[in-house]
């Protein structure tokens, strides 16, 4: 094990977390039913898990607003902008594998 403190280790976490969702933010090319095929979730399961974590620190944030953190900018925008259609392989994969949370 490494030698750091449980407070470091948060905000290395945390600073992890903030370079994967900018990561995201600039890898509009990357749809997440193609995230959710490979990987098992998408950007839609990082702000369903960021809402939880507010929720359970008191904080009600609403769905939309989750999504807004994760995105950028509002969902609806986003799909808009970036969101092409799946084609049915991807639909077929996504399918065959459910993701379970």
């Amino acid at each position: 094990m490494t030698n750091i403190t449980d407070n470091q280790r948060l905000a290395y976490e945390a600073a992890a977390f903030r370079r994967l969702v900018e990561h995201l933010r600039n890898r509009t090319d990357v749809q997440n039913i193609d995230m959710m095929n490979l990987t098992g979730f998408c950007r839609n399961c990082l702000s369903n898990w960021f809402q939880e974590a507010a929720n359970a620190d008191g904080n009600a944030l609403t769905k939309d607003e989750a999504r807004a953190e994760i995105y950028g900018m509002p969902y609806d925008e986003w799909r808009e902008k970036y969101q092409t259609p799946a084609s049915q392989a991807q639909q077929d994969a996504f399918s065959a594998r459910k993701p379970s949370h």
